[in-house]
């Protein structure tokens, strides 16, 4: 039988067996955690049946495999589940150990005593519900070990934990949140994506908010929960829309900053967990109440209006620096620049007051915008230069083969080698306008092999970079091509892919699947602010480019424009 028949056959098999137990969702997106309260159905129950006798291997990996996804629904119960599995496994298998989220797989059987999986992966999701995407159809094989009972039934004795969903089963089962943390200087509010069962979802929330960020961010923000602080007892409740969270011990709880403590728990819950409006906090079981004050955004929605974009345009004066006002309108020059003819600019960037101005004079050379009253002043000198990001501390950060810079004009630059870098080259960078990660796109030296990495800042107290996180997110494994790299919202990169004659904007989530907008013709450079809506791209003919709705449309009244940008 050929290989697409088997799998047909498989899917048609796996339809039947799942129709025989309950029925799951056909339609509906993954949903994602936001700032409003939207009704959200209970997840679909199915009903998984234990080994029946007589099943061969393959078989038995099969109904195990299902039995595995519906433990997920029924109350995060994998009893069913675990009478597959033989000896030691079933004790020890851990079943939200992961899970490995594919488009479809065929099993086979090479040897009397294995069972393999050849799997088409969409994406990685580790014990902790970090998100990882793979490759389109990334193919791996996963292997089972199998052994005769004393009976002579089949059970699975080598098993790796967690689970192995479908796209289907794991849009359905599991829900996409932002565990919220803190700024250093706790003004805003961090998002850490992760995925989470829907069952009990308020309480894998919390206990992910209390075990503290990802490895990324360890250094790159703070956390209000004291260390060792757990659920006491081990859920959150929830009842009339009201989650009560009891922490202990008790008096580690009372001494951590209550502000700060309760805001954190209160948004990530209230944010994220559609079923929960009001957060109460207990040090304990029977402890007293926290009384929290403060309310905390992040930069995002605390600056919700975008300062306006601004572009290099040429016209019968030279080039010079340009606001881009509302459609219609003509690009103004920026007051206080000064012209730009000559200067072979490029890759304007700015801090969100505009006082700090810069960019590339040619290829090599990171400068500041000249004024009126000064000259453009040399920051950096290097090959190849990635385009300038400013920082809200006020520092420029850019890049040169495998080396991070930032520099503030004032304290001594700081370079910055991770190893994540070595023998790569870094084709673009662009700073999250909390100050707490930075997106890096980078190639191997010969010029192949795209990775874009978010990585976490490390600061000192007056906001200096230090070093970049040791470990990264790889975000973005569908894109074969990448070029520049904007952040477009507090947890979401959009991403210019240039091919040959045409450009490719992608939206992609940290902690999600890429999303590939409509092609744009000639595209060359990108900017964007929070949402769809804002993203600019600019062409090599000049035009300019607003994303509306299923389409890319002019903006009119500007022509004549280069190398948009937002603040950032």
């Amino acid at each position: 039988m050929s290989r697409a028949l088997r799998v047909a056959g498989l899917l048609a098999v796996a339809a039947v067996a799942l129709g025989a137990c309950a029925r799951i969702p056909t339609s509906g997106p993954v949903q994602q955690g936001g700032g409003g309260q939207v009704a959200e159905p209970n997840p679909a129950v199915v009903l998984a049946v234990g080994p029946q006798p007589g099943s061969q291997p393959e078989q038995i990996v099969e109904d195990y495999l299902t039995a595995g996804a519906a433990g997920v629904s029924n109350g995060l119960d994998f009893t069913v589940a675990r009478k597959y599995l033989y000896g030691d496994a079933a004790a020890n298998w851990n079943p939200l150990g992961g899970v490995l989220v594919v488009d479809g797989f065929t099993p086979s059987q090479p040897s009397d005593t294995q069972v393999t999986i050849d799997a088409s992966v969409v994406a990685k999701v580790d014990a902790d519900g970090v998100y990882s995407e793979t490759a389109r159809g990334a193919p791996e094989t996963v292997t089972f070990g199998m052994v005769q009972d004393t009976s002579g039934q089949w059970r699975i004795k080598d098993v790796p934990d967690g689970l192995i969903l479908t796209s289907r089963q794991f849009q359905d089962q599991f829900r996409r949140v932002s565990l919220f943390f803190l700024t250093p200087d706790a003004q805003y509010l961090v998002p850490d994506p992760r995925w989470y069962p829907a069952v009990n979802l308020a309480t894998s929330v919390v206990k992910g908010l209390l075990a503290g960020p990802a490895p990324l961010l360890r250094d790159a923000v703070r956390t209000a929960v004291p260390q060792g602080v757990v659920l006491t007892p081990e859920a959150v409740t929830v009842k009339d829309g009201q989650a009560e969270v009891d922490l202990g011990p008790a008096s580690a709880v009372q001494a951590a900053d209550h502000d700060l403590l309760v805001a954190q728990i209160q948004e990530t819950l209230v944010q994220q967990v559609a079923q929960v409006r009001t957060v109460v906090v207990q040090a304990g079981a029977d402890g007293p109440q926290l009384q929290g004050t403060k309310q905390l955004l992040t930069i995002g929605q605390a600056q919700a209006t975008p300062a306006a974009a601004e572009a290099i345009a040429s016209d019968a004066n030279g080039e010079h620096l340009a606001a881009l006002g509302s459609p219609g309108t003509p690009p103004v020059p920026v007051a206080g620049v000064a012209p730009l003819t000559g200067l072979d600019a490029r890759s304007p960037a700015r801090s969100e007051n505009g006082v700090v101005r810069v960019f590339l004079r040619g290829p090599n050379e990171l400068a500041t915008v000249p004024t009126a009253s000064q000259a453009s002043q040399t920051l950096l000198q290097s090959p190849n230069l990635a385009a300038p990001s400013v920082d809200r501390f006020g520092w420029v950060w850019t890049a040169s083969g495998g080396t991070v810079s930032a520099v503030d004009g004032h304290d001594p630059d700081v370079s910055l080698t991770p190893k994540w870098l070595a023998d790569r080259t870094v084709t673009a960078v662009r700073v999250s306008r909390d100050g707490t990660r930075i997106a890096v796109v980078s190639t191997a030296q010969d010029g192949s092999g795209v990775s874009i990495d978010v990585a976490g800042i490390a600061r000192d107290e007056r906001g200096g970079p230090q070093q970049l996180s040791d470990q990264t997110q790889r975000v973005g494994a569908a894109l074969t091509v990448a070029g520049s790299v904007v952040w477009y919202d507090d947890d979401q990169l959009a991403v210019l892919a240039r091919g040959a004659g045409s450009a490719t904007v992608w939206e992609v989530p940290l902690g999600g699947p890429s999303k590939a907008l409509p092609d744009v013709a000639g595209g060359v450079s990108l900017a964007g602010w929070r949402t769809e809506r804002s993203l600019l791209v600019a062409t090599s003919d000049g035009r300019l480019l607003t994303f509306s709705g299923p389409t890319w449309t002019p903006v009119e009244g500007v022509s004549g424009v280069r190398d948009p940008s937002y603040p950032g």
